[in-house]
């Protein structure tokens, strides 16, 4: 769905959108596994920059909910998530904070999107709040042994048979020596 800025001049917008699985790419770390289901408004801001600079920024405010498989980061099994978050996002036009000199950063500006051209597509505002909402690392539970970095068997589907801790190669060159002394 495109939000338009000409039509947001018109009225507020409500959408209400059911994105399948793979109809947005989130990368080959994240599978989703159910419908996206969005819903919520746009509505168009106007900032007045002195007399004759008007910014039109777009405010979204709605909510959404899915289910995401990813890759446990101890054992590598699959991790389902279920994701459901509320967003209230300002979004201005690109290039119109940018000036001739560097200028301190304000923490209200971190909060602040960027749109190109006419206005914004709402599922690449869904897929960077889905992505924002997934953990670094996702765990299939606390006490995952994960895998051996020896042999790479899944450590809490069978056992190995590999050293704790294997020898450091960097010290063969000392056992060596240490043999050639007398005792």
């Amino acid at each position: 769905m495109f939000i338009s800025i000409q039509e947001l001049e018109l009225r507020q917008v409500e959408f209400a959108e059911r994105f399948r699985p793979q109809m947005i790419d989130f990368g080959p770390e994240l599978r989703q596994k159910t419908d996206l289901m969005s819903s919520g408004r746009a509505q168009l801001v106007e900032e007045h920059r002195g007399a004759r600079q008007t910014v039109k920024d777009i405010r979204l405010v709605g909510e959404y909910s899915t289910r995401v498989e990813l890759s446990c980061a101890r054992c590598l099994e699959p991790v389902v998530r279920d994701l459901a978050q509320h967003f209230d996002l300002l979004y201005r036009p690109l290039g119109v904070d940018a000036g001739p000199h560097e200028r301190s950063v304000h923490e209200g500006d971190t909060e602040i999107g960027y749109y190109e051209g006419e206005g914004l597509q709402l599922q690449d505002v869904l897929r960077e709040q889905v992505l924002l909402a997934v953990p670094l690392k996702a765990v299939c539970r606390e006490e995952c042994k994960g895998i051996c970095p020896q042999c790479g068997r899944n450590l809490n589907q069978e056992s190995c048979h590999c050293a704790a801790t294997p020898p450091d190669p960097r010290w063969d060159a000392l056992k060596e020596l240490k043999k050639d002394l007398p005792s």
